[in-house]
């Protein structure tokens, strides 16, 4: 199959059997591909659906975005996970707005400096909004091609990586981009799929490799396995006398980054001293709740939530920067971490 009939065969094939009728699809702006695009990444598109609806309600334009709080940002996106492409989304839409008038950039390099924006990216959104040539390189693509070309490797791989651009070059057309674009999206989201692909039903059976061998989930090559680090922390649930619950904003960068959650020891041996930091050194323990495990990328986390009750005397701790009395009946919108977030609905009974 030549490059030209592997793209015409795509677009033919995303006429009839593509995604036609996502809330991205509906209104392809520079400000909503981007935003879509960010979400998509390492989130299926089921999940991503209800957030971007949410969001662009709230944030109709990056103009919106721009002006709005970080906290409002993060809360929209609590549940969502990776919050730096939500920290990410708010800085890009301040440039935006600040050195480009509002306007995005309609060039792929430029796109590329802002945050959170890399080459596929970029490039899918000049291919999606503006339907001008730019090849794209996303999970889903990276299966695709990994597979028709039979690529043996992991796409972290420099090299693997280099010969996957080079195909995703190569076989992009010079015209109907962004059917061409979605059809590759929405193959591997659909047909090509990591595990039990559809191989009869795909419009690139016939020259495919991968298929030809009868060996499509041999591609792409798997991550080298490596050992997930354990580590442990206990979550101080600290109520005052009014039932509210201590909140403590996180580092802007790290895991929940610009997220507030509860305090935390290292261990229980820790609390005390945790606990004077915070000017909370009279408090009494009430109660241990079931331990909570959270998954990240590159480790996982053991929680152990401890329920403390501050003293009246202690309950005069003012709001910060980086403190915040909650409640659950608060006006507030603030972003929350997931396991927070679920211990919190747990306490209220709105889980």
């Amino acid at each position: 199959m030549s490059e030209r009939d592997f793209a015409s065969r795509l677009v033919a094939w995303q006429a009839r059997h593509g995604r036609h009728d996502l809330p991205w699809q509906r209104e392809r702006t520079p400000y909503r591909v981007w935003l879509s695009e960010i979400m998509l990444q390492q989130t299926q598109v089921a999940t991503v659906i209800p957030y971007f609806e949410r969001f662009t309600a709230r944030f109709a334009t990056v103009a919106d975005l721009a002006a709005g709080g970080i906290d409002d940002v993060l809360h929209l996106w609590s549940g969502l996970g990776y919050y730096s492409r939500a920290r990410n989304l708010h800085a890009t839409a301040q440039r935006v707005v600040g050195e480009h008038g509002g306007v995005f950039p309609d060039d792929q390099d430029t796109l590329a400096t802002l945050p959170g924006i890399g080459r596929s990216t970029a490039a899918a959104i000049i291919a999606l909004a503006h339907d001008r040539p730019a090849a794209i390189l996303d999970g889903n693509v990276k299966r695709v091609l990994a597979r028709y070309h039979a690529e043996a490797g992991w796409p972290g791989e420099s090299a693997v990586m280099k010969r996957l651009w080079a195909h995703a070059e190569r076989h992009l057309p010079a015209r109907r981009v962004r059917d061409y674009t979605q059809a590759l999206m929405d193959l591997g989201a659909t047909l090509c799929t990591r595990t039990r692909p559809a191989c009869e039903r795909c419009p690139l059976q016939g020259d495919c490799r991968a298929a030809a061998a009868g060996n499509p989930g041999d591609y792409p090559g798997r991550r080298p396995r490596r050992s997930v680090p354990h580590r442990t922390t206990c979550f101080l649930i600290i109520e005052n006398a009014a039932g509210r619950v201590l909140l403590e904003r996180r580092p802007p960068s790290g895991v929940w980054g610009g997220l507030w959650c509860f305090p935390e020891a290292a261990d229980e041996a820790g609390i005390a001293a945790r606990m004077a930091a915070l000017g909370l050194a009279r408090y009494e323990a009430i109660a241990r709740l079931p331990p909570v495990a959270h998954t990240f990328t590159h480790f996982r986390l053991a929680i152990t939530p401890l329920v403390l009750r501050a003293e009246e005397a202690a309950t005069t701790l003012r709001d910060g920067d980086d403190l915040h009395w909650y409640s659950a009946d608060d006006s507030t919108r603030i972003g929350l971490s997931a396991p927070v977030a679920r211990l919190l609905a747990s306490r209220t009974g709105r889980g």
